[in-house]
């Protein structure tokens, strides 16, 4: 198993993490298998999605803040059940195919890990299975 290390720096945002996920193929010399993802937090998540126009994960972001918007009367202590909630309807973990050495993606796709609490210091842990 291998880890990533991601800085986030805004409170909510979307980081393309495909190149860094690719590059553990590269360094596994992974030919075909599964490339399992997965973030141990609560106020993250992963997701797949369109990566060649940026609106597309401004809206995004934008979508998730007015159906779960940060002041809604939660009861949760730590002010930040928008991000738990977020985070739910996302995901913690991503499954991905991997075909001659590459993540078998669409076109237009990419890996985002979702940051809904930051700026934080957040983790995503990428094991393979080789097949």
């Amino acid at each position: 198993m291998k880890e990533l290390v991601i800085e986030t720096v805004c409170r909510s945002e979307m980081i393309d993490i495909t190149g860094q996920v690719q590059l553990i193929l590269d360094e596994l010399r992974v030919k075909e298998g599964l490339c399992c993802l997965f973030t141990p937090h609560t106020t993250a998540a992963l997701t797949i999605n369109e990566k060649a126009d940026p609106d597309v994960s401004r809206d995004i972001l934008t979508t998730l803040d007015g159906v779960v918007p940060w002041s809604n009367r939660y009861r949760h202590c730590e002010g930040n059940s928008a991000a738990h909630i977020k985070a739910s309807l996302l995901g913690a973990s991503e499954l991905l195919l991997v075909q001659d050495g590459r993540l078998l993606l669409g076109t237009w796709q990419a890996v985002f890990f979702c940051e809904f609490d930051g700026p934080r210091t957040r983790k995503i842990w990428v094991n393979v299975l080789d097949g």
